[in-house]
This record gives structure tokens, C-alpha cells and sequence, in this order.
């Protein structure tokens, strides 16, 4: 059995994908299970060699992959581009990994001990991809796993089925052993059931996951059942700092793309715009400006900068945030009418206060609020007064001062003078408290996806006491 996924635009079938079930899962983790072993004996160069060939074989799909995000999410070819251009380069940082999965000898005391810190594959890994920026996630929960021997199972999002299809096929095109990369797709009322039979596998060791908090919680306590590890990022709140030092045509630039980038479907999106009193009402103006000129259209027409969001709830919910913000004093300084359910323009709401909803709840659409602060130590309170703690950024003209403030706000990652949106595949991506725990990319990624063994050797005569 099939399941449909419409395009949000136009109505039409965007994509079909079978349709699993909860008793499809037993069948498919005893397979990546059987096949782990012959991937995990290989050598670190030949893993390497298949890994490279996947990234030539994902870039080699660019139409395809364009079609695909266009229909399935309503995303523009520049943000579907962008996609494939970070995950072929999140695969290739990955098969560059392939001989840093190193380890130690430590000093024993015990005398002729030889002791040993190694780390070894963990066996079948379970990867969980969102829809927002579906190319990168979705490779990103498998690449650096197979990189370190694993088998990996990549439950694709029920909103890009198709998407998340097309890795797997570029994946079989560059030569993994059979079983080693397999993909589960459900439809949406079957969702809870197949991924709790997922995490309930005995042969499924860790799980991954990227996504909304709420259900990164339930992931982690159906985990937590069977001592299964977690790597979860999750939602966001991200502050973007503005000093009476900065820069503020920088700033503006920064706030734009973070905010508005794939319509504010991003889990570092900009979401709270902080700015120092003195600069305040300069700064309002000039992003007003800015934000003004960034239009919203079809995404298949490729003549504005902002495009679809996913769906008529999205609009929804930051349609109640702004209004829950206007009737308790914000005002709007740019919007507008959404059109065809999901064409919704960048909003800006300036004024914001920390009793409003939009100023705590992850809009995840294109809405940023501004609020003001009377100093370097309040912008720095208001930054950490939130249960999210993924991406922030600051600007000033004074870069030590920009460090002295980022060592200060309670999040994984935190840039001066740059966009809160920004990613690199040799960079250890992660948050704190809502925004989740552990840590992908680089050598970072090599400790979620390895199990560090003590192991000894002896080389003398044991004297013991019994």
C-alpha cells in the first residue's frame, strides 16, 4: 500500500512511497543487522571510496533532487541547491573520517599492561530526518555513521518521502553492501507506530533524530526504555544580539537571511532580533527597508527570494503569534496577506516583549520579533531567557567584546558578526536544554557513532592476591 504526498501549492500529488508498517520493521533491522558485519570489517580507505562515490552520485540527481523539494515542501531551487551542495560536502567530510576513528594507549599501572582506548563501530544506527531542509538531514543522519562501519536505517519524513528516497538511491548507486543502507516510509497516521517499532528493535543500537522538541522527548523516553543512546537537535529559539557598536548594515543583512532563509523553516532560524537601546529605532528602520523588498511567490517561477512554507498550519500558528503579540502592544513594521494557503510574506514585529508568545514559542515560519534592550547585560539576559539553546549570534564592531558576550549566552553554537544560520559539515552542530544533547559533524560525530572499549593487554606474569 501507497501513501500520497500533496504539494502544498497546487493540491496536486507531489510524491507516492509505500506506505510501511509497524510488522515491515523486524524484517528490515534483521537485514541491516546481518549486513553490518561485512561493512564493519572493512578497511577505513574502501569505506572511504563508497562514501565518495555517494556524494558524486547525490550531485549527479540535482534535478531530480530540485523537483522533488519544489513539490514535496514548496521549496525555491536556490534553497534545494544549497541542500545538495552542504550534504555531497557532508559526505565527502565523512569519508574523510574514515582514518581519524583513532584511539589511544593510556599509561597503566599495573606492570606489562598495555592498555587500550579504541573505538569500534556500534552495529545498526537508527537515523530519524526532518522535511525542513531534507537533503542535509537526511544525509547527515547517515553519512558520518556509515563512516565509522555502522548499518544505517534512515526513516524518511512523511512530508518528502520522495526527497529522502532519492539519497537512498544515490547511496545504492555508489556500492554499499546490500542491507548496509535501507529506508522506512510511512504515512503520516502510522507514523508513531513505526518509529516505536523502530526504536523497540534490538538489533537498532543508538538513534538519531532531528526535529521538533515535543517529539524528540517522546523518542528519547521510548529510547530510554532499552538504554539506547540518543543524538537529538531539536527546536530553536535563536537570538541575534545587535550592540550600540555594531556594524548595523551588517546586522541587517544577517537578520534578513537568518530570519527569512527557507522562509524561517530552519532549526537556527533567527527568531529573536535583541538590540540595544541606543541603536534601537536606526536599526528598526533600516531592517524594515530590507525585509520589505524581500517578496514571496512561486517557487517554480524562481523570481522571489522567498517561497512556500509547508503547509496551511504553519501559517496558522505564526498568524497567532503575531496577533497575540499585536493585541499586547508589538507593532507590525512589515507583512501582508498569505495567498494560495502558503505564500505567506516576511513579518516583522517590532516592540516585542517577554510576556508575548512570540518572544518564547519557535514560530518556524517566516515572523521574527525585535525587542529592545537597555544594555550589553540585558541583551545578554533577554538571549538566555528561553528553554531553547541551538544557534545565536551578536555584532559588534569590537570582536573581543563579541567573544566576552558569546562565551555568555547558554547555546551550542553562537557566531559574532555572522548569521545565526550557519553550517559546515566539519563543524560539531548541536544545542543545549530544548534545542537537544550530542553533537554532529566532524570528529565531534565520530563520538555519537563509535563505541569507546577499554581493552588490556598483558605482557608479564600476573601476580594477584588470591
Amino acid at each position: 500500500m501507497d501513501f500520497e504526498r500533496i504539494n502544498p501549492l497546487t493540491g496536486a500529488v507531489a510524491s507516492t512511497a509505500k506506505a510501511m508498517q509497524a510488522s515491515d520493521i523486524p524484517a528490515i533491522t534483521a537485514k541491516a543487522a546481518s549486513a553490518y558485519p561485512v561493512w564493519a570489517a572493512m578497511g577505513p580507505n574502501a569505506r572511504r571510496a563508497v562514501l565518495m562515490k555517494a556524494a558524486t552520485a547525490l550531485e549527479s540527481r540535482a534535478d531530480a533532487f530540485v523537483d522533488a523539494m519544489m513539490g514535496e515542501i514548496g521549496a525555491t531551487k536556490g534553497w534545494a541547491l544549497f541542500n545538495l551542495g552542504l550534504a555531497a560536502s557532508m559526505v565527502r567530510e565523512a569519508a574523510a573520517l574514515t582514518t581519524q576513528i583513532s584511539g589511544e594507549v593510556i599509561p597503566s599501572d599495573k606492570p606489562g599492561c598495555v592498555a587500550m582506548a579504541l573505538r569500534e563501530p556500534v552495529g545498526v544506527m537508527l537515523g530519524i530526518a526532518p522535511w525542513n531542509a531534507p537533503i542535509i538531514l537526511g544525509v547527515r543522519a547517515i553519512a558520518v555513521p556509515l563512516a565509522c562501519g555502522n548499518a544505517v536505517i534512515l526513516k524518511a519524513s512523511e512530508q518528502c518521502p520522495r526527497t529522502h528516497a532519492l539519497i537512498i538511491e544515490a547511496f545504492a548507486e555508489a556500492g554499499f553492501p546490500e542491507g548496509v543502507v535501507n529506508v522506512v516510509t510511512n504515512a503520516p497516521a502510522d507514523a508513531a507506530d513505526v518509529v516505536g517499532a523502530l526504536i523497540d528493535a534490538p538489533e537498532v543500537k543508538r538513534i538519531n533524530f532531528t526535529g521538533s522538541t515535543a517529539v524528540g522527548r517522546i523518542i528519547a523516553m521510548r529510547a530510554a526504555q532499552h538504554l539506547k543512546p540518543c543524538l537529538l537537535e531539536l527546536g530553536g529559539k535563536a537570538p541575534l544580539i545587535v550592540l550600540d557598536d555594531a556594524d548595523l548594515d551588517e546586522a541587517v543583512k544577517a537578520a534578513a537571511f537568518g530570519a527569512f532563509m527557507n522562509q524561517g523553516q530552519i532549526c537556527m532560524s533567527t527568531e529573536r532580533i535583541i538590540v540595544v537601546e541606543a541603536v534601537a529605532n536606526e536599526f528598526a528602520a533600516k531592517f524594515k527597508a530590507k525585509v520589505a523588498s524581500m517578496a514571496v511567490g512561486d517557487p517554480r517561477e524562481g523570481t522571489t527570494p522567498l517561497g512556500a512554507v509547508v503547509d496551511a498550519k504553519t501559517v496558522a500558528h505564526c498568524q497567532s503569534l503575531i496577533e497575540d503579540a499585536l493585541a499586547k502592544g508589538a507593532e507590525l513594521l512589515t507583512g501582508g496577506e498569505t495567498t494560495q494557503n502558503v505564500l505567506m510574506p516576511a513579518h516583522v514585529v517590532n516592540g516585542v516583549t517577554q510576556d508575548m508568545k512570540l518572544f518564547r514559542d519557535e514560530s518556524f515560519g517566516p515572523v521574527v520579533g525585535v525587542i529592545k534592550a537597555l544594555d550589553e547585560a540585558h541583551a545578554i539576559e533577554l538571549a538566555n531567557d528561553t528553554e531553547y539553546g541551538l544557534s545565536a549570534a551578536v555584532f559588534t564592531r569590537d570582536t573581543a567584546r563579541g567573544l566576552r558576550v558569546a562565551r555568555q549566552i547558554k547555546s551550542g553554537i553562537c557566531h559574532v558578526n555572522g548569521p545565526t544560520v550557519h553550517d559546515e559539515a566539519q563543524m560539531p552542530f548541536g544545542g543545549v536544554g530544548a534545542s537537544g544533547y550530542g553533537r554532529f559533524g566532524g570528529k565531534a560525530g565520530i563520538d555519537s557513532f563509535t563505541e569507546l572499549r577499554w581493552i588490556t593487554m598483558e605482557t608479564q606474569p600476573g601476580h594477584f592476591p588470591i
